[in-house]
């Protein structure tokens, strides 16, 4: 019986649409090929931490360890969930579950991680009960940057999870990454988005369904619509590192949109073409590949005009804009704006040297880059060389 998994996840953007699809416009977001690992190895009766649940977060150097016992005293009704029923923590359960959290001492620096360690509490107790297990993960993603770091870390727990429970069918002797079939990845989804709630009290399920399936959505009014795409789009992201308020930023929004309706609400339906032209640009089946990344050059380009128009840009974004314009880029910000992730497309003609000069400018200035490549697999699960 295998009693190892890998599972990973990528992380989000979104192509176009933010701010505007809270009034009613179309936005389109793409996995991209940065991802958040888990491994899950259950405890054999040999080893000698058999007894105990074990969380290694490796990328923030944090390390939980509780006591199964620990865990059936505060969490006594844990074994009575069901994996193939995905439920909500209760307000009750998350204030138990912190209890454990707080009984390891977090860093006031990390102590963001707390509700993370919460939501990995609450989803492997509810999908394994109190077995005895190690659980490590790390990531490629930036946190709180906005490319769906939270996301991609509950549907990796989650995939590692079912993967080695009773309510999914998997082939143990498929070779390298493999994906879930589709009833399968409509379970993770769920458990992930109640991971995701635990973490952001509300979120809209965008993050954690790009995570689960890969390629693009296109989302409007509530409907997430699932995009398939051939078109290999390359991107440059940079983190700029300023922290924002996404909250205050679409109040910011919302203001002006009552101070000035009619030029916003142009504002909003211009950014619905450009979401809807951009899905159609992704789905076409044109292999004329150098115009389809003009017309997306094109559209990146228009929507940041439009962003800038809704007052969501930052010093840190211009500064990414006017660097890549040098070098006849095209860039955008990604996400609530005021800081956060600026994408650059980089076209298949580009020169690496090219490439290299920007990320180095970029570099120079305090910025994180990423290159990633976007809208490719979701979840993925691999077994191999384990036993």
């Amino acid at each position: 019986m295998t009693m190892e998994v890998r599972a990973r996840a990528p992380g989000k953007i979104i192509l176009a649409g933010e701010h505007a699809v809270v009034h009613g416009s179309a936005a389109v977001a793409a996995s991209i090929g940065l991802y958040t690992s888990v491994t899950l190895r259950f405890h054999s009766p040999s080893d000698n931490d058999d007894n105990t649940l074990t969380l290694h977060l490796m990328d923030v150097g944090l390390n939980f360890s509780w006591p199964i016992g620990r865990i059936k005293e505060v969490l006594p009704d844990s074994t009575n969930t069901i994996a193939s029923s995905p439920t909500t923590c209760s307000p009750e359960t998350i204030k138990l579950i912190a209890t454990l959290v707080e009984e390891h001492e977090i860093p006031e620096t990390k102590i963001g991680i707390a509700s993370g360690v919460i939501a990995f509490l609450w989803l492997y107790t509810s999908i394994h009960g109190n077995k005895a297990a190690t659980v490590s993960v790390s990531s490629e993603l930036p946190l709180g940057s906005g490319l769906g770091s939270s996301a991609a870390f509950c549907v990796s727990l989650c995939g590692a999870f079912l993967g080695l429970s009773d309510s999914v069918k998997v082939d143990f002797g498929q070779h390298g990454w493999a994906a879930f079939g589709e009833k399968e990845q409509q379970l993770v989804n769920k458990w992930a988005f109640e991971g995701e709630k635990i973490i952001h009290g509300k979120p809209s399920g965008i993050d954690n369904t790009v995570s689960t399936f890969g390629n693009l959505i296109k989302f409007k009014s509530g409907d997430l619509t699932r995009i398939k795409s051939n078109m290999i789009l390359k991107m440059l992201i940079t983190n700029t590192k300023v922290g924002r308020n996404t909250k205050a930023l679409v109040a910011g929004v919302n203001e002006r949109k009552n101070r000035h309706p009619d030029a916003m609400t142009s504002v909003f339906t211009a950014v619905d073409f450009i979401s809807n032209e951009f899905a159609s640009i992704l789905q076409s089946s044109s292999d004329d590949h150098l115009q389809k990344e003009q017309k997306v050059e094109e559209l990146m380009q228009m929507n940041q005009g439009l962003l800038q128009c809704m007052g969501v840009s930052h010093a840190s974004i211009e500064a990414v804009l006017r660097t890549t314009l040098n070098y006849k880029l095209t860039s955008k910000l990604t996400g609530a704006g005021g800081g956060g992730c600026v994408l650059t497309l980089l076209p298949s003609l580009l020169s690496s040297t090219v490439i290299d000069k920007v990320i180095e400018e970029l570099e120079e200035c305090g910025f994180q880059c990423l290159i990633a490549e976007i809208g490719g697999n979701g979840l993925e699960i691999c077994f191999d060389g384990l036993s």
